[in-house]
Order: C-alpha cells, then structure tokens, then sequence
C-alpha cells in the first residue's frame, strides 16, 4: 500500500481558502446625485413659492452638493475643525482661526451661489424663497458652513440703520464671492458679518450684558466679555455694548482701516456637540473700536431685524437636516434586504419611512412659505410673519433631533457609525433649536407679541382660516386653538401676574398647536392633496401616534414613500 506525501495529504484535506469580506446587501454609495431633482417637496415647493426661480441654477447646485466631491468635503470639514491661533511664532497676538481646506471650498460655493445674498441682489416677489432654497440644499449636506452664510445674510436689515456704514459694507456684504484673507476690509470685495450678543451672566436676556461702550471721536471703544461669538473668523460683528443712554448695536471689524488688527480677543474655541466644522468662540473686547449702529439706546431694536433674519434661517437648516435624514434612511431601505424582502417593502419600515416623509415636508413647505411671506411687506403679512416665525421657529426645530434619530436608527448599526452622515446630523440638529433663542425664550417671545401687537393673532388666525372645511380633524383643531389664543390674549394683557403666569405656564402647549395647525394650512395651500390630509390626519386627529411610522390608517403610506 502506498502512501501520498503528507504535505499531499494536507493539501487535499484543507479547505479551500474563502472570500470573507464580499461586500453584498448594502446600498450603493449615496453619491454623485442631484439633489435637487430627487427632492419632490423642494421642487413643489419652489413652483409654489418662487416660480420665477432658475431651476437650471437650483440643479446646479443639487449636483454640486450631491457630488462625491462635496460631500467629502463635507466629511473633511468636520473631522478637521477649526483651530485658534492666539499667537504667532514670534509671540504676537494674532487671534486667528485655521480651517481645513475643505471648509474653504463649501463655504466658497455657498456664497458664490448667492446662499447669502440673492433675496438682496435680486429683490422680487420671490427672492426670499429663491434664496432659501439655494440655502437648504447646502445646508443639508454640510450645515456648519451655513452659520456665517446666514448671519452674513441675515445682517443687511440692520446695517441700512445707518447710511454711512450701510454704503461701505452693504457692498462687500452682498457680493458673491469669498475672500477668507485677514486684511483691512477696504481690501476686500466681499465679507462675511458674525454676530456678539449674549454673556454667560446674562445669556438670552441681552439687557443684564455688562459691556461698555466709550465715545472716541467717530467711534467708541468697547470693553467687555462675549460668551458666544458664532464665526470669530469674520471680517465684523454686530455687538451690543452700553452706552450712557443704554445697550446700543455697533459694527465691530476685527481688522481696522489701514491693516492693524482691532482688540477682539478670542479666549478659546468652543467645544459643541455637533456643529463642528463652524468655530463659536468666547471672546473679549479690550478698548476694540467700534462704530455706532442706528441710534444709541436702541440696540435691541436696531440688531433684532438680523436675529428674525437667523431665526428663518434656523427653520430652514432644520428643514434641510429633515430631509437628509429622510433621504438617508429611504435609500438604505430601498437598497438593504432582511427576512425575506428589501426593507422598503416592509410594511413597519414603510410606515416610518412615510411618516419622516411627512415631517420634511411639512418642514419644506413651511420653510420655504416663511421665507415667501417675507418678500411681503404688506400688513397682513408682516403680523403674520411676527408670529409666523417664532412659532415655526420652535416647533421645527424641534422637531429635528427626533426625526434624525428615527432615521439613524433605519441604517441600525451603520447609522450610528461616524463612517455614514446621520450621526454627524442627529449632534447638528439641536442647535437649530438652541441658537437664536431657545424653545422658552421662542415662547415667551410669541406670549410678549400677542400682548403688544394683538393683531398679529388676527393674521395668524386669518390665514388659518384659510385651511377650513378642508378636513375635519383641522377643522376640530382650529376651534380649540381659536379658544385658546382668546384665553391667552385676555390673559397677556390684562396686568394681572397670576393670569399670566398662568399662561407662560401653558404656553408650550398653545405654541405647538399654533404650529401644527400653521404647517396643516400650509401644506392644504401648497401641497399635494394626499401630504396635506395625511398630515392633518397624523398630527391633529385623535389617533396620531407618538413615534414615527405610528400612523392612522387613512394615511397614504404609499405615495409618501415613493417621494422619499
């Protein structure tokens, strides 16, 4: 009997070497799309809103920030935050700000596209929803960015309080273009505007600030301690300080004419939850020079045009993380099998997927309505944007960490790996709602304009009005709200504490129905019938659910699938 060689013998029995890691059952990259054709909501939104928009330019920038490109940056950015250089090599202060390249190129792009500039540059009835459509496709891929695109937007209204500020800045404020160099801004073609309000004695309540303002000639020389500072980078600053007549807004340039570089003292970067590629800085003023805007004693006044501006904007970036989170969560179900069928065939996942469906786009059409109604400066309009905003304002943003959840939660493990983009989106969505007043601030802010400007409940119930004998649930929702804001009304302008106490108590409860029954007469006005009465039906009916995919049954789950 012969015997194989034992090194025959082993190979034979030995298994044959396998492939472990064949890459099977996952959804394709997300990339090189448009991402203004797949959004059904933004584009309805658009024809309704702002019909004179270019869409050849809207789907320019839907493939540029849907590309591999951009959304590599995106993930650069934020992997690589910004970086303060207090000091050069040599010991002098320089309080400069170092931004991975990536930032350079997103926000390049943005401002070039006219995110920040075009409802200014090509004023019309619908400049402001153009501008903000422009505006949400950047911000849904990369939301950082967005925050000195938006003060530099935002800052225009209150700039014009002054004729000779407004004829030097107004100009580079408004240009298309980028230029980050750290020179007198005489220099420049465009700028970018940050914004110093708030200190950590005082916070929202601006008027316990402490900083000080001191006349020197054409300007004043401000001293103090600002505990958040958005955009330390940018070329100015509109900054409340006090002086004799009280809190008053000045125009503060962190390089002064002839290229010396004003006392703005950055302390330190801080270190946020999400928002990471955006730098937010403490900072301090040592006898900086700064320039009065409109009139001393009026600061409040003069600065809340640019804080109404950024409170839209807040709407808008929560609406764009909706609809990535949405976008995100549909194409992982459409690409991913389990139990038997691709997920998106699945009844439970199909239900959620339709009901993150429905949220963005109540998000979209009520975004993209807000920023319509202020191309309207007609009476009716202005009061009902006064209420309008805030209320959208809270409730929206609101809204945005939960719905991004629901999405991670559709990838499962994936989704909460930072190799994807919805963990980055759930830490981003938060701050929406913390920034330019937080959820009671936005409350007690909306109680203040219904005791001091009552007709602005007249609008706002006017336009819900709109809305009735559409659905029955809406109907019944409205006659309960119309009773509430009565109540509420009596109450606010009556004097009496206890009444209104009584009322700041509730008022969470008044302002949700207030937005609910807003974005349903939104949507009845501008969006397909099956969104709009789904909508109605899920958020205002007795059977609405509390989590996502909890829908009613007459819900057309099918039809909101097919737009995510």
């Amino acid at each position: 009997m012969s015997h194989a060689p034992a090194s025959r013998l082993e190979s034979e029995t030995q298994p044959a070497p396998s492939a472990t890691h064949t890459v099977f059952n996952q959804a394709p990259p997300r990339r090189d799309i448009n991402e203004f054709a797949l959004n059904t909501a933004l584009r309805e939104a658009v024809d309704a809103y702002a019909p004179t928009a270019s869409t050849v330019e809207l789907n320019r920038i839907g493939g540029l920030v849907g590309s591999a490109d951009f959304i590599n940056d995106a993930r650069l950015a934020n992997e690589h935050g910004p970086e303060l250089k207090t000091h050069d090599e040599w010991g002098n202060r320089v309080d400069e700000v170092e931004f991975h390249p990536a930032y350079h190129r997103i926000i390049g792009e943005a401002l070039r596209s006219g995110a920040h500039s075009h409802a200014w540059n090509q004023p019309g009835p619908s400049a402001n929803a153009d501008r903000a459509a422009r505006f949400m496709l950047f911000s849904q891929i990369e939301p950082g960015h967005a925050c000195p695109v938006s003060m530099t937007h935002a800052v225009i209204p209150s700039l014009r309080a002054d004729v000779g500020l407004a004829e030097f800045w107004l100009p580079k404020a408004t240009a298309s273009d980028y230029d980050p160099r750290r020179v007198d801004p005489a220099e420049k073609s465009a700028v970018t505007f940050g914004m110093a309000m708030t200190e950590k004695q005082g916070g929202s309540d601006v008027r316990a600030n402490t900083t000080r303002a001191i006349p020197n000639g054409d300007h004043c020389l401000i001293t103090g301690h600002k505990w958040f500072c958005s955009a330390p980078q940018s070329d100015a600053f509109l900054v409340l300080a006090h002086l004799e007549q009280g809190l008053s807004c000045f125009v503060v340039p962190r390089i002064l004419p002839g290229g010396g570089l004003n006392s703005v003292r950055i302390q330190r970067l801080k270190d946020k939850l999400g928002n990471k590629s955006n730098a937010s800085s403490e900072i301090e003023f040592d006898s900086a020079a700064g320039w009065l805007l409109g009139q001393p004693g009026k600061g409040v006044r003069t600065i809340i045009e640019m804080v109404s501006q950024t409170r839209l904007d807040c709407v808008l970036g929560s609406a764009a993380g909706m609809r990535q989170s949405v976008a995100e969560a549909a194409w992982h179900a459409r690409g991913r099998a389990a139990f038997g069928a691709t997920l998106i065939d699945q009844p439970l996942m199909r239900a959620v997927i339709a009901d993150l469906q429905l949220e963005s786009e109540a998000a979209t059409f009520t975004a993209m309505h807000l920023a319509a109604v202020h191309d309207d400066d007609g009476t009716d309009a202005v009061d009902f944007r006064r209420l309008a905003t805030a209320v959208g304002k809270y409730w929206i943003c609101k809204r945005g960490p939960e719905h991004a959840y629901e999405a991670l939660e559709c990838l499962g493990g994936n989704g909460y790996t930072e190799a994807f983009p919805l963990a980055r989106r759930y830490r981003e969505q938060p701050v929406m709602a913390v920034w330019e007043g937080s959820g009671n601030v936005i409350v007690l802010d909306v109680l203040r304009a219904l005791g001091r400007e009552p007709r602005t409940a007249k609008a706002f119930l006017g336009f819900l009005e709109t809305a009735l004998g559409r659905h029955r649930d809406f109907d019944a929702a409205y006659e309960g709200l119309a009773g509430s804001l009565h109540t509420s009304l009596e109450a606010v302008t009556s004097g009496d504490p206890a009444r209104i106490a009584g009322i700041q108590r509730s008022g969470r409860v008044l302002v949700e129905k207030m937005a609910l029954l807003m974005q349903s007469a939104i949507l009845f006005d501008s969006a397909p019938a099956e969104v709009a009465a789904g909508f109605a039906s899920a958020r205002l009916g007795p059977d609405r659910g509390r989590e996502y995919g909890a829908l009613p049954d007459d819900v057309d789950i099918d039809f909101l699938v097919e737009r995510a």
